[in-house]
């Protein structure tokens, strides 16, 4: 990591855990407030009038670096929003199944119980050995506890208590099969593992920009597949829910504008992107190189 171009971080503290909160480089948080700068001249101009193109060419580059439909991409503030809502935005009948298992984020296993308790459903937590032998253990542990009142899996890219990074392909199109949707929780997966969303299929897909992507706190993506956007509605009712205007969807619309914020950072996620793909790795190489496994061996100081 090119340490040399300034970070913010402690220098007493070897700073490896970006999978919580992240932690951005000094030319991302200066992209940013060139954002902030650009809204404050005029914040009418640039919420009411410039935004809606800036965040579709912002949808654009984070929709190429996750192979996602960026027509599908909505930006949330981190990804137990996305979980939240997607399962905010669904009913199930009264003895319904959600199933998760015991390795997931303690947050998303919240949220669903409070959505099977609204609803008279129950979750089903599958219990996931640990050590683990291989992701066919997963898989399989998973499939088990699979039952014909199965409605939903939700499953992470990389578990966030134990990083075991999951089968969800194979999982995903096993779900397929049965007629199960599945939601993937990838809050750790952009930058840290291969994310190609599109050929993924997943029905629904959330993920972090604040983690390994060292976008600015509070950035994430909601991604919703074609078939399953009508269904699905921001937690926020605000003036998206009136007719779309012409040449925008009804996903677009309301997940666009739910009320004033600071859409900056989401904004600022390109430059993240770019800049880790250009300079965080001295030798060159790119998003491969940083998210290699071996990236931070043989340096006099971590890289994360």
């Amino acid at each position: 990591m090119r340490l040399d171009l300034g970070w913010r971080l402690d220098p007493e503290v070897t700073f490896l855990n970006h999978g919580s909160y992240g932690a951005c480089p000094l030319p991302v948080l200066e992209a940013q407030q060139a954002w902030r700068d650009r809204l404050e001249s005029e914040p009418v101009r640039f919420l009411s009038g410039e935004l809606p193109s800036l965040l579709a060419e912002a949808r654009t580059s984070v929709g190429r670096f996750l192979g996602a439909d960026p027509e599908g991409l909505a930006f949330v503030p981190n990804a137990t929003t996305g979980v939240n809502t997607v399962l905010q935005s669904l009913r199930f009948a009264p003895g319904d199944e959600l199933l998760t298992n015991d390795h997931e984020y303690n947050a998303t296993i919240n949220a669903m119980r409070a959505v099977a308790t609204r609803d008279g459903a129950r979750v089903v937590v599958a219990p996931i050995p640990f050590p683990i032998a291989s992701p066919d253990e997963a898989r399989a542990a998973i499939l088990a506890a699979v039952t014909d009142r199965t409605r939903l899996l939700l499953v992470s890219h990389v578990t966030s208590p134990t990083a075991l990074i999951l089968p969800v392909a194979e999982l995903v199109a096993e779900m397929d099969r049965r007629g199960i949707d599945t939601l993937v929780d990838g809050a750790h997966a952009p930058g840290m593992v291969p994310v190609d969303v599109d050929t993924l299929g997943t029905a629904y897909w959330t993920g972090n920009g604040h983690k390994w992507l060292c976008g600015p706190k509070g950035t994430a993506v909601l991604w919703v597949r074609e078939d399953r956007r009508d269904r699905i509605h921001p937690l926020v009712v605000s003036h998206g829910a009136n007719e779309p205007l012409a040449g925008r969807t009804r996903f677009r619309h309301e997940f666009d504008w739910v009320g004033t914020s600071d859409p900056t950072g989401y904004l600022t996620l390109p430059a993240a992107i770019d800049w880790m793909d250009r300079c965080a790795i001295p030798e060159g190489g790119g998003w491969p190189a940083v998210a290699r496994p071996s990236a931070c061996e043989s340096r006099p100081k971590p890289c994360w």
